[in-house]
């Protein structure tokens, strides 16, 4: 029998020598819709992974709405609607809107849908508070918040409420659907969510708009609003309600209704939206090595030192901090292109299949800094895998010298297409796959 302090030894090294082989913690999910401006579409019916996949390669779209609860959505079953389906957009880029349908206005011609959704209660109670529809607003929110922790939406993401157009010349109509947004509201807050509401431009929206200006602290108002206003204008304005009600940062408007686009080889009916909330278009900052600098508008070639020659130690360093990320090295990060880095890039060369060279090439550049993931990225995105982009191209292309900022505008897009066109792809001005597979070969 062993000694009680031999079998606790044996056990911590049992620990130790298993704790590398332990798998890693998951990544929790990110707030959603986060700090974005960009494109979007909704669809009753969460679509299939294949249909998102499609549509991210190939749309301009990067956000998408999905009905998550309530009684009243025309899409009850959602079988493609899973923790692993959410987790998968958002770490692929997608930002999602997780909508309820639930009690709609008291006054409305198109509710109840069938027999188990009630209408918002609109009788008023003591001193016109309308206490059912605050406790209906209430009970909503809670559902909301317990579905989308289900589904792996975490605390102050953004829930949407769908409140289909009514008559808000009706009064109590009105006032019960207002008592009935404010507990909404004030619940999600409760809960750490962030409120949410969709409705039409001429009637929810507007009625909230008028409640924020003409009877401020009277309800609790959204975070943000979702504008239902089919004008074929892809920006966040309508003339029902004042410019500076939920700016900046909290407007989605929905400009186009039904209809069918096709995407990849794949057909959806849906809305289109643009949105504009959080930061808009922001990418926090990124630290490599602990501080080393790797957004060049240029990436010289470089090579052994000699007479007359010295490689830029900026350059040297940002290399060494690529390769030591990648695993091909592990001395210091000197700036000084000596024996151990050579044997690092060679490392790397012989790894991604380039030809071995004590050269570091401006294509060994383009491959390295494209290395990773290859989720798509569009007009819109913003983060770490933007930045790759970015330093690719101008890798790939000297005349570029473009300022690395993390952000896929415009101008990033058709820095894309001109690639596109140079390696032989289809200029979509969307970097997908294929762009990823010709940058990471080093094509330039």
């Amino acid at each position: 029998m062993f000694a009680r302090s031999t079998v606790t030894a044996l056990a911590l090294a049992i620990v130790t020598v298993l704790a590398p082989f332990r798998p890693a913690a998951a990544e929790p999910n990110p707030v959603t819709p986060g700090d974005f401006r960009g494109f979007g579409f909704d669809q009753c019916l969460a679509p299939t992974q294949k249909a998102m996949d499609a549509w991210l390669n190939h749309s301009p779209f990067l956000s998408v709405g999905i009905y998550i609860s309530g009684n009243s959505r025309a899409c009850r079953s959602q079988p493609n609607l899973t923790p692993t389906w959410i987790r998968t957009q958002l770490r692929k880029g997608w930002r999602l809107l997780p909508i309820t349908l639930g009690p709609q206005a008291s006054c409305s011609d198109r509710f109840p849908r069938y027999d188990d959704d009630p209408v918002i209660n609109a009788r008023p109670g003591r001193n016109d508070r309308f206490p059912y529809a605050r406790r209906q607003g209430r009970a909503e929110a809670a559902k909301a918040v317990e579905a989308a922790k289900a589904l792996g939406i975490v605390p102050r993401s953004t829930l949407w409420y769908d409140l289909e157009a009514f008559d808000d010349s009706n009064y109590r109509c009105r006032e019960s659907a207002l008592a009935f947004l404010s507990a909404w509201t004030n619940k999600l807050h409760a809960l750490n969510y962030v409120s949410g509401v969709y409705s039409s431009a001429g009637s929810g929206i507007e009625v909230l708009d008028d409640a924020r200006v003409e009877r401020p602290g009277a309800y609790t108002l959204p975070d943000m609003i979702w504008i239902a206003r089919w004008d074929g204008v892809a920006n966040t304005s309508t003339s029902y309600i004042r410019d500076d009600g939920w700016r900046p940062g909290g407007r989605v408007k929905q400009y186009q209704g039904g209809h069918n686009e096709t995407w990849g080889g794949v057909t959806i009916n849906i809305d289109r939206n643009f949105l504009d909330v959080g930061r808009g278009r922001f990418a926090a900052p990124e630290q490599h090595c602990g501080g080393v600098d790797l957004d060049f508008e240029l990436f010289p070639a470089l090579r052994e030192p000699d007479a007359g020659y010295t490689p830029a130690p900026n350059k040297v360093k940002a290399l060494q901090c690529l390769l030591l990320e990648r695993g091909h090295y592990g001395g210091k990060l000197s700036g000084s292109y000596n024996a151990a880095t050579i044997e690092a890039v060679q490392s790397w060369q012989q790894s991604r299949g380039f030809a071995v060279s004590t050269t570091w090439s401006a294509a060994n550049w383009v491959g390295i800094l494209a290395q990773g993931a290859e989720y798509a990225q569009k007009i819109g995105s913003t983060g770490l895998h933007v930045r790759r982009v970015q330093r690719a191209l101008n890798a790939a292309d000297p005349s570029l010298q473009r300022r690395v900022t993390g952000i896929f505008r415009r101008t990033t897009a058709a820095d894309v297409r001109a690639y596109q066109r140079r390696v032989g792809l289809k200029a979509t001005g969307i970097v997908n796959p294929a762009t990823w597979t010709k940058m990471r070969a080093g094509r330039g």
